[in-house]
């Protein structure tokens, strides 16, 4: 019954928030969540988190379905969405310095397609205040922090960033995810090529290392790759993974490509496509991985979920976890449960 009413309430606002530029609509709904668990609103409509429970990195997940990075990028919002059902959420992705991100307009919704084009470009308060916003929450499932470098850094020291980023996050979030997919940020996604990965992998797992040695504590790093890596750079940085011994794989980020839109005016939009046109690119990386890495290394399957169909689907591709984002943004809390239950 609380989530026929959650999702009766998010279908009459969902005309007023459309309306809205879609940054704006999108800070909108981060607001009206932080009020309504605030205000004890959220306690009363929201359901149980739903799902089986399930144990991947060594850590223990209410249900399966988690919140992609994006939508939280300052750790500001974790009890408002957490109501929602969510078994983990991910928030960021943060960088070591506070950067104000791409100039705006820079969020685009395709309505007829359930799409977003997105180039944010790392809009986050910063290290500091990220870790100062995720100290009050009261929400207690898995919390991921996303980590990235830098717009300003170069990549021959990003993983000066990255290493800051883990430093902070380990000991206050769950795991932490190593963006190297955005394409808004430039030159990041070479982050992927083996060489450059190879050595920002091992300086990740030795840091890794010496931080659980220090405190007793074991972060396990999960690492977002780009949908649009054709098979044989699938299958080297699959290979690096398991040699690194990296925790997990989140596949995947956006796409450059525009299929799917293409016919649209909003398609010529820079920045990374999200949502239903992405669906089949981002299962067919995920399945190409699964045929790599067997069971030797979780994945975790996002990228077009807007019904439980498709949430089942990368299931049986070879996740063991799924995030959503996009559909969120046209399904509403109606989704979490979907896919939660599955």
């Amino acid at each position: 019954m609380r989530a026929a009413t959650l999702d009766f309430l998010y279908q009459l606002v969902r005309p007023v928030l459309f309306r809205l530029d879609a940054e704006a609509a999108h800070h909108a709904t981060l607001a009206g969540l932080r009020w309504a668990e605030k205000s004890g609103l959220a306690a009363l409509l929201t359901p149980a988190a739903g799902g089986t429970p399930v144990r991947v990195m060594g850590l223990d997940f209410p249900n399966r379905v988690g919140l992609a990075a994006g939508l939280d990028k300052e750790g500001s919002c974790i009890d408002g969405l957490g109501a929602l059902g969510f078994g983990h959420i991910e928030i960021g992705t943060i960088t070591p310095r506070a950067q104000p991100g791409n100039p705006r307009p820079r969020l685009f919704r395709i309505v007829e397609r359930d799409a977003v084009i997105n180039r944010m470009g790392f809009n986050n308060p910063g290290l500091e205040q990220a870790l100062a916003n995720i100290e009050g929450r009261k929400w207690r499932g898995v919390l991921g922090f996303n980590i990235g470098r830098n717009f300003d850094t170069p990549n021959e020291r990003a993983v000066d960033d990255y290493l800051a980023g883990l430093r902070g996050a380990a000991g206050h979030a769950d795991y932490v995810a190593v963006n190297i997919s955005s394409p808004n940020t430039k030159g990041l996604r070479d982050l992927q090529q083996e060489d450059a990965l190879r050595g920002l992998l091992r300086a990740l797992k030795e840091e890794q290392d010496r931080l659980a040695q220090a405190s007793g504590t074991y972060t396990p790093l999960a690492v977002k790759i780009a949908p649009d890596l054709d098979p044989d750079h699938v299958r080297s940085v699959a290979a690096l993974f398991l040699a690194e011994k990296i925790d997990a794989v989140i596949a995947t980020n956006t796409t450059l490509a525009r299929g799917g839109v293409d016919d649209l005016d909003t398609a010529r939009e820079a920045g990374g496509l999200s949502g239903a046109p992405v669906r089949e690119k981002s299962t067919a990386v995920l399945r190409m991985l699964k045929s790599e890495v067997g069971d030797a290394l979780p994945l975790i399957g996002v990228g077009g979920i807007l019904h439980a169909a498709d949430a089942r689907e990368k299931l049986e591709a070879g996740a063991c976890l799924i995030q959503l984002y996009t559909g969120l943004i046209y399904r509403g809390p109606a989704l979490v449960a979907e896919t939660a239950a599955l």
